[in-house]
C-alpha cells in the first residue's frame, strides 16, 4: 500500500476512515488533476534551469510525469489515505522513481501554491468554455431576431399589457444582457490568469526560482505578486462565481418568459417535445420541465457562491484548510451554469414562435395609448401630462375615440375641442396601430424595423470580435502547453 509521503516526518498517529473522510477533498480534486500534473512538469523543468536539481533527477522525474500526462492520473492517487490529489500523485510518483528522486519534486513550493495554481488552471479553462456557450446563445438570439424583425407583440410592465414590441427587440433584449456577461467573464479571466506558484507556503522560497518561467509554461499572463496573497486569496474564484450567478439571474428571466408564453393561455411559443415532459396521470399534459430546472439551477449556482463567500469572509491570512471548503463550490457552479447554457441554446434553436398570436395580443389593453398621448401633444400642442391625463380619462371610460377624447378634455376642464381642431376617427385609429406605432419607435436600440436591422449588425459584428478572443486566448493556452510537453519530452529523450 502507498502511503502519505506527506505525513511521514512531523506526524504518526493513525487516521480512522471517518477522518479521512472528513478531511479529504478528493471529490473536488478530480477536477484538478491533469493540471496538477502540468504544474508538476513545469515546476522540474523551472528546477532544473536553475539548476536547482540535477539533470539525471530531472530526467527521471518528468519521465515519471509525461506517463502520467498520457495515461491520466490513476484512480489511485484519489484514495481517501491521500489528503489531496497533490500528495496521491506524489505518493505515487515517489514509489516509481524511488524517494531520493521523488522527494525531490516539491523542492521550492508548497500545497498552498501548488493548489492555487491548479484551480486557477481549471478555472480560466471553464471560463473559455462558458464565454464560447454564452457566444452561440447570443448568435441563436440574433438569428432568432433576424426572423422576427417585424413580429409584432405586446410588451410589458408589470406582467400587464405596455407597449407593442416586436419579438426581435425582445430577443435582443436578452442578448445584450448576455452580452454583459460575457464581458464579465472576460475581465475575470484577466485576474484569474494570474500564477500564484513559487509563492509556496506563503512566504515565498529560499531557493533561486523563476516564478516568470513557471508562469509562462503555463500559459500564465503575469504573477499573483504578493506570495501570501497567491496562497490565500480566493477573491479571483468568488469573482466567476458573481458573474455566474449574474449569468444565471439571466438565463433564469428567460426561461420565466418561455414558461409563461408556452401555456396555453398566452401560446406564444411552443417548445420542441424533447425539452418537455407529460405528467403521469394527466395525459394532455406537456410541461416545460428543462426551462424549470434551469430556474432552479439559477438558485444552487446562487447557493456556491454565497457558500464560497461566507467560507472566507472570516479567515485571517494566510492559507487556511477552509479554503479547501471553497472549491466544491467553484465547481459546482461551472458545472451548473455551463449545462443550462448548453441546454439553453438548443431549447432556444428548436423553439417556434406564433407571430400571428403576438399580433393579436399586441394591441389590447389599450397599449398603444401612449402614441395618442404623444399625437396630441405634437398636433396640437399640448403639455405631455395633460394630453396622457385626457388619453387616461378616455381609458377609464373604455374606449379611446373622438367622442371620448373630447368627454375627457371637458371633464379635466381643457379648453380644447379635437372634433374641432380636425382630429378624426381614421386619424385615431392609424395612431393606435401597433405596427404605426412600433414603425415610430425607431431610435437606437428601439423596437421599429428600422432599429432593430441596425441592432442586429452591431451585434453580429461584436459576435465576431468576441468569437476571435476566445479563439486567441485557446490558442494562447494550447501553444503554452504543447511548449511545456515538448520541453518536458526533449529533456527526457
Amino acid at each position: 500500500m502507498r502511503t502519505d509521503v506527506v505525513r511521514l516526518g512531523r506526524l504518526s498517529g493513525e487516521r480512522t476512515g471517518e477522518m479521512m473522510r472528513f478531511l479529504s477533498s478528493m471529490r473536488a480534486d478530480r477536477c484538478i488533476a491533469d493540471a496538477d500534473v502540468l504544474v508538476d512538469i513545469a515546476h522540474v523543468l523551472m528546477l532544473d534551469k536553475q539548476k536547482i536539481i540535477d539533470r539525471d533527477i530531472t530526467k527521471q522525474l518528468l519521465q515519471a510525469l509525461l506517463e502520467l500526462h498520457d495515461e491520466g492520473v490513476p484512480d489511485e492517487a484519489f484514495d481517501d489515505r491521500f489528503e489531496d490529489v497533490h500528495a496521491g500523485i506524489e505518493s505515487i510518483l515517489t514509489e516509481a522513481v524511488g524517494a531520493d528522486v521523488g522527494g525531490r519534486m516539491h523542492m521550492g513550493r508548497s500545497r498552498n501554491d501548488e493548489v492555487a495554481t491548479c484551480i486557477r488552471m481549471k478555472l480560466r479553462d471553464d471560463i473559455l468554455k462558458q464565454m464560447a456557450a454564452l457566444l452561440k446563445v447570443r448568435e441563436v438570439l440574433v438569428a432568432l431576431a433576424g426572423q422576427h424583425i417585424d413580429s409584432v407583440m405586446p410588451g410589458f410592465t408589470h406582467l400587464q399589457h405596455a407597449q407593442p414590441t416586436t419579438l426581435a427587440h425582445h430577443l435582443l433584449s436578452y442578448e445584450q444582457a448576455f452580452s454583459r456577461d460575457f464581458d464579465r467573464l472576460r475581465d475575470a479571466y484577466i485576474r484569474i490568469n494570474q500564477s500564484p506558484l513559487g509563492a509556496a507556503a506563503f512566504a515565498s522560497t529560499g531557493y533561486p526560482i523563476n516564478r516568470e518561467l513557471t508562469a509562462r509554461f503555463l500559459g500564465f499572463e503575469g504573477l499573483v505578486n504578493n506570495t501570501m496573497d497567491a496562497v490565500a486569496s480566493r477573491d479571483f474564484a468568488l469573482e466567476a462565481l458573481a458573474d455566474l450567478s449574474i449569468l444565471m439571474a439571466n438565463v433564469s428571466r428567460l426561461c420565466e418568459d418561455l414558461i409563461l408564453w408556452s401555456t396555453t393561455f398566452v401560446a406564444f411559443v411552443t417548445l420542441d417535445d424533447a425539452f418537455c415532459s407529460t405528467s403521469s396521470i394527466m395525459p394532455q399534459k406537456k410541461n416545460p420541465d428543462i426551462a424549470e430546472i434551469m430556474r432552479a439551477k439559477t438558485g444552487s449556482v446562487f447557493g456556491a457562491y454565497t457558500g464560497a463567500l461566507i467560507t472566507v469572509k472570516g479567515l485571517p491570512m494566510s492559507y487556511n484548510r477552509d479554503l479547501q471548503e471553497l472549491t466544491p463550490n467553484i465547481w459546482r457552479g461551472m458545472r451548473d451554469a455551463k449545462e443550462s447554457l448548453r441546454l439553453l441554446i438548443d431549447m432556444l434553436s428548436s423553439a417556434t414562435f406564433d407571430a400571428v398570436r403576438m399580433r393579436e395580443e399586441a394591441g389590447k389593453g389599450f397599449s398603444t395609448a401612449t402614441e395618442l398621448a404623444d399625437t396630441l401633444v405634437r398636433s396640437y400642442g399640448l403639455p405631455f401630462r395633460t394630453a396622457h391625463n385626457i388619453v387616461g380619462r378616455a381609458v377609464q371610460k373604455g374606449y379611446l375615440n373622438l367622442e371620448t377624447l373630447d368627454t375627457a378634455a371637458r371633464e379635466l376642464e381643457v379648453d380644447i375641442s379635437f372634433a374641432d381642431k380636425g382630429l378624426t376617427q381614421e386619424k385615431i385609429n392609424e395612431v393606435l396601430d401597433v405596427s404605426y406605432c412600433v414603425a415610430l419607435r425607431k431610435a437606437p436600440g428601439g423596437p421599429a424595423p428600422f432599429a432593430t436591422k441596425i441592432a442586429i449588425e452591431e451585434c453580429r459584428k461584436q459576435l465576431d470580435t468576441d468569437s476571435a478572443l476566445i479563439d486567441e486566448r485557446l490558442a494562447k493556452l494550447a501553444r503554452a502547453k504543447d511548449e511545456l510537453i515538448a520541453e518536458a519530452r526533449r529533456l527526457v529523450a
